[in-house]
Formats: structure tokens, sequence, C-alpha cells
């Protein structure tokens, strides 16, 4: 394989684009997450290493190569260029975004969902996914005013979670949430001051938990329109929990009144 070198290579310009968002790709820095896009068998188009990493993970880079995956070696200089983050990791990909489909955040039933509308800190979003993830949701669905779940930043967050859950971004996610609701899920809204009791809600039916953005909450139509509205119990002078440790707990909650084995 040649040594890339030059920071003007084609390469450089798409990773750089690509940081700065895109609708069709995503742009993967590290290891582990080039890793975990590839054996989910997310469609990955080029990965570059830095040369000097490159044997230690000759057999994944190999396995890539057969199929068909570009595989570049770059210098330090150029993989500075490549990476979005102050310290690289020593691993870039592209690779397309998944195409998603509405029905499969449902499955299996009953369905979790966690939805997120206006959450626009993409560390926050990530970290949301990755709760999601852990606690046996059945998937993620976040409106366009939220950050992109597919930005680096997003992805370094979800730590991979982001391909192993299917995670929908719609642009009036609210259509979904009514949709849903005639279907018979219950939309529950997080309320930190007027909701019922996390521990005394049942939770055994499918649902959708909705959480707001940060520190502005949910929407009054939105509260208006739910099911039912739930809080979680906290000190008198805590206003609010960060928006994924709470998504955590309604979904960690919601598996332990299912019964649900999360050791898998």
């Amino acid at each position: 394989m040649t040594l890339i070198t030059s920071r003007q290579h084609a390469v450089v310009k798409q990773c750089r684009a690509l940081a700065r968002g895109d609708a069709r790709h995503m742009l993967l820095d590290g290891w582990h997450l080039v890793a975990d896009a590839y054996v989910v068998g997310l469609p990955v188009e080029l990965v570059a290493v830095r040369a000097d990493m490159a044997a230690a993970h000759a057999f994944t880079l190999d396995a890539m190569a057969d199929d068909g995956i570009t595989i570049l070696l770059v210098s330090d200089a150029v993989m500075e260029a490549l990476s979005p983050v102050r310290t690289p990791s020593g691993v870039v990909a592209i690779a397309a975004r998944p195409a998603i489909d509405p029905r499969a955040l449902l499955v299996p039933d009953p369905a979790m969902v966690v939805a997120a509308l206006g959450v626009q800190d993409p560390g926050n979003v990530g970290a949301l996914i990755r709760s999601a993830d852990a606690g046996g949701a059945t998937g993620v669905l976040l409106d366009a005013a939220s950050a992109d779940p597919w930005g680096w930043k997003a992805l370094r967050a979800a730590m991979g979670s982001a391909f192993r859950l299917p995670v929908l971004r719609e642009d009036d996610a609210t259509d979904r949430l009514d949709t849903w609701q005639r279907e018979g899920l219950r939309i529950v809204a997080a309320d930190p001051r007027d909701g019922v009791d996390l521990h005394t809600l049942d939770l055994g039916c499918p649902l959708v938990f909705v959480m707001g953005a940060e520190g502005a909450g949910l929407p009054g139509e939105i509260l208006a329109a739910a099911d039912v509205r739930v809080r979680i119990p906290m000190r008198a002078r805590v206003e609010s929990l960060n928006v994924a440790v709470a998504a955590a707990l309604l979904v960690y909650e919601a598996a332990r009144q299912r019964g649900q084995d999360l050791i898998r």
C-alpha cells in the first residue's frame, strides 16, 4: 500500500467535509468505532490508518481489504489532518449512513423507544443512545432540532451503540409520535415538575419515553398530548438531571419491571 504523506490529498478534504456534516456519509474516528461498524455490517467504504499502527491491526485490515474496503496508510501529519479530534487515535473511516425502517424501532414487542426533542449537544445525544442501548430500549427517535446522531462527536459518545440500536432522525418527530400513539404505544413524557413518580408507573406496555431539550424541557403541546407525564424523584434543590442520565433511569426502571435480562 502506498504511504500518503500530503495533507493536500483528496481524502483529507473529504474527511474534513464529513466532520462538518454530511447527509449520506459519516466519519468514524478510533479503532473501537471502526471495528464495531465493520462487525455489524455497515457499509464502510474507506479506512485510513497511521502507517506505524497498521501491523498491530493487520488481521482486521486484511479482512476489510478482502471485502473491498479501501485501506490507506498515512503519515502522522496526514492523520492529524484527517481526524477531527485533538489527539488522533490513529485510524479514521468513512462509512455510509444506515437506512433505518421506522418499524425497526418497535421490535421486539413490547417496544421501548426513547425519543429526544431538541437535544442539541452531540455528546448528550450520543450518551442518550448509549444509555438506551445498555438498558434494553428497542430504538431511539430524534427530531431535526436535535444534534445529528451520525456526526462524529455523537458517534464517539455513543461508543458503537448507534450501530447496534435502530436510531431514526426525522424532520418532524412529533408526527411519528402521533402515529405511534394511534397505534397503541403509550407516550410517556419526562416532566421533572408535574409528572407521576417513576416508581409508581406501570411501564410494561409498549411505550415511548419522550425527553426534552437541555434546560427548556419539553414544549407544552407535547406534554399535553402525552398519555402520562413521568418524573424522577430527586432532592428539591436539584432542578433537573442530564438528559442522558434521566433517559437511563427511565429505561432501566422499565427493564426492571419487565424482567428483562440485560446480560447478553
